[in-house]
Parts: C-alpha cells; sequence; structure tokens
C-alpha cells in the first residue's frame, strides 16, 4: 500500500486534537491575532458547529491589504472564502494532494458527518509524503544489507 493511499485518517491521528477557530462576525484583525498565537495560516470560520467558510492570509492580502480596507473595521464574514471544499477522513493523501494542487489551495477542512474534525494543509501532505518515503528507503536500505549498518 503507497502513502498515497492512506486516508486522511491516519493523518488526523497524529495531529493536536484542539480546532481553533472564528465566528464570521469577529473582526480580520481579532482573526489575524488569533492566527499569528497559533502559528497557523489559515481558520475555519464557524458559526456555531456549522463551517461557513476559511479565512486565511490570502484572503487578508487579497481583500483587505490590496483593498485598502481596515483589519479591525472589516468582519471575517466580508472577506472569508465560500463555498469550502472539504474532505472526509475517508480520503486518501493521493486524493487531497490533487485537491489542494489543482485548486490552488492550502487548506482542507475534514468533516464528518457535517462536523468539523480537523484541518489538514498542504504541509501536512507533504510531510507525511516524505516521512513515509523516508520509511521505505530505510527499510529497503536494511533488506539490502542484510540488516547491517554503514
Amino acid at each position: 500500500m503507497s502513502e498515497y493511499s492512506t486516508r486522511i485518517q491516519t493523518l488526523l491521528r497524529n495531529k493536536p486534537a484542539t480546532l481553533w477557530s472564528v465566528s464570521p462576525t469577529d473582526s480580520v484583525y481579532v482573526a489575524l491575532e488569533k492566527m499569528a498565537e497559533k502559528s497557523v495560516g489559515a481558520l475555519p470560520v464557524m458559526d456555531g458547529s456549522r463551517l461557513v467558510g476559511m479565512f486565511s492570509e490570502r484572503d487578508y492580502a487579497r481583500k483587505v491589504v490590496l483593498e485598502g480596507r481596515s483589519s479591525r473595521e472589516t468582519t471575517v464574514a466580508e472577506i472569508m472564502s465560500t463555498p469550502v471544499l472539504t474532505i472526509t477522513p475517508e480520503h486518501t493523501i493521493g486524493e487531497c494532494m490533487e485537491i489542494v494542487t489543482n485548486q490552488r489551495i492550502r487548506h482542507l477542512p475534514v468533516l464528518d458527518k457535517d462536523q468539523v474534525v480537523g484541518i489538514i494543509s498542504i504541509g501536512d501532505l507533504v510531510n507525511f509524503v516524505i516521512t513515509e518515503q523516508q520509511a521505505t528507503i530505510e527499510h529497503l536500505h536494511a533488506y539490502i544489507t542484510g540488516g547491517k549498518q554503514a
């Protein structure tokens, strides 16, 4: 089984369970503060338990900075990305890599029965593939050398 056929639920098990989000009524400034505090590049926009959008650094740069808006006076709802492209825990790493590449997005909310259970970033996908490939290389090296260290 290739790392590309691994299900997203496997990747989610290795991520922190905490999911940070913002409200559509929050100011862009509040959202940026939270992103900086949590060291993330995007946040799901939640209306209660319902996912209504995504807010990213790209949204800020293109829809606030370039348009001369005030981050303290603009709400997240005014500039968030909608509709949101989502995945399920059953999607594979390969499917998600294809989605982020073709759609030119960096973050995919993971929904299980309409509930957000995590966010997968392009970095998560790439790191998973690299780690799996490194493990494969190490196993092959051990097999070829009969388990002897160089």
